[in-house]
């Protein structure tokens, strides 16, 4: 272990770790493996201050180690920490032993919410990238060589697909990728439409608004161009892209102001004055396990 002294709550886990003789796990030795027993029960917090792997590892063997815990799961990530316990022990108990670490427990239940509201977060991510390659593969193949034969085409295979398109066939062609892109656009994009429609219900104008309101105008031009007598490109193909890349920015762009934000709370909790800290005041996000 090294000399050099650390600081907030990884100096409270080490100094645990020593009072037990625990001996510093590996993050890279894979998930721990518990019984736990039937009459046990699990309680989840969102905490506060975890910064590292070696930090989530720490912490999930100072606990298991702990009387009444049958086992301890912590999420660097999300800041999450589930515990399997004995009903003897208390959630408040827990609270205080997580707290002694120098770690800031969210106040209540929300942990369940939060952990919730990040699955379905990383579905729409999955929904948002996996359907913009299904839009993506027929454009490449079909679409793309007949708007642009002067790359690289055959022109007799440009010709073709052009003939494909002309047929009757274009019609069930153009329904799957207006199916899919626009699936995509409302699974994916769910919450910012909702906030897109209270901001016009409201006359407010946020780039959530024009977002959605320009998904919409290429979808719909799509649409007239596919499917009635308009002469016009379809561009699926965009509204896809843009789901997928606006969906996947916000989630990680989300994420890693939420982890940066997460790890300066305790440092600011312990530079406010002493008289006017509360305990509940502190947020901390968690979900229990990988």
């Amino acid at each position: 272990m090294s000399d050099e002294p650390y600081r907030g709550p990884r100096s409270a886990l080490e100094a645990a770790a020593e009072r037990r003789e625990i001996a510093d796990p590996s993050p890279d030795a894979g998930p721990r493996v518990a019984r736990v027993p039937e009459s046990h029960v699990h309680d989840t917090f969102e905490v506060g201050g975890l910064e590292t792997k070696r930090e989530e590892s720490l912490l999930q063997a100072v606990l298991a180690d702990r009387d009444g815990v049958s086992a301890a799961s912590a999420t660097q990530r999300n800041g999450t920490v589930g515990v399997h316990h004995d009903p003897s022990v208390s959630r408040s108990d827990l609270r205080e032993v997580l707290e002694s670490y120098d770690l800031a427990v969210a106040p209540g239940d929300e942990a369940f919410s939060s952990r919730r509201a990040s699955q379905f977060a990383s579905a729409r991510v999955a929904v948002a990238v996996l359907f913009g390659l299904m839009v993506a593969t027929p454009y490449v193949a079909v679409l793309y060589p007949t708007r642009l034969e002067w790359l690289f085409y055959d022109p007799v295979t440009v010709e073709y697909l052009r003939s494909i398109l002309d047929s009757r066939v274009a019609t069930h062609f153009f329904v799957n990728l207006a199916a899919l892109s626009g699936v995509a656009f409302l699974v994916a994009c769910g919450p910012a439409i909702r906030r897109a429609i209270a901001a016009a219900t409201e006359g407010r104008l946020t780039r959530e608004l024009a977002f959605v309101g320009g998904v919409c105008a290429v979808f719909g031009y799509s649409t007239l161009a596919a499917f009635t007598g308009f002469d016009g490109a379809v561009h699926y193909d965009l509204v896809a892209y843009a789901v997928a890349g606006v969906t996947v920015w916000n989630h990680f762009a989300t994420e890693e102001a939420s982890v940066e934000r997460r790890s300066t709370e305790p440092e600011a909790a312990a530079n406010e004055p002493q008289g006017t800290v509360d305990a509940d005041d502190r947020v901390a996000l968690t979900d229990g396990g990988r």
